[in-house]
């Protein structure tokens, strides 16, 4: 995934809009009326929104007669998610040294609490 690629897919991803449409579209194909439905804004408003998810490879528009459908394109959100793991697993180890260290200050603080009591 291209710097370019990435920073127009966090741009389209940061709108709350554009994410209530890709959660609407993860159940399945929806006309623009539908999508707009849930929202208090107009068709051309949603239209923006869906162009713009569009433009980020989020979502594809079909056409079936007068109806254009749109679905929800998931190659580049596993590409946001390729490109996030690496930094799952930076921190689960950061995690996991946290962790074995608390760990070792708890036994050295039982070890020396039982010192105290003999």
């Amino acid at each position: 995934m291209t710097a370019d690629s990435l920073s127009t897919t966090f741009a389209a991803l940061a709108d709350p809009t554009r994410r209530a449409i890709l959660a609407r579209l993860a159940s399945g194909e929806a006309g623009v009326t539908e999508l707009a439905e849930p929202f208090q804004m107009s068709l051309p408003a949603i239209s923006k929104h869906i162009k713009v998810l569009e433009r980020a490879g989020l979502i594809a528009r079909g056409r079936e007669a007068q109806w254009r459908p749109c679905r929800l394109e998931t190659a580049r959100l596993q590409e946001v998610e390729g490109w996030l793991d690496r930094y799952r697993q930076f921190w689960d180890q950061r995690l996991q040294r946290l962790d074995d260290y608390l760990i070792q200050l708890q036994v050295s603080a039982e070890a020396s609490h039982g010192h105290e009591t003999e």
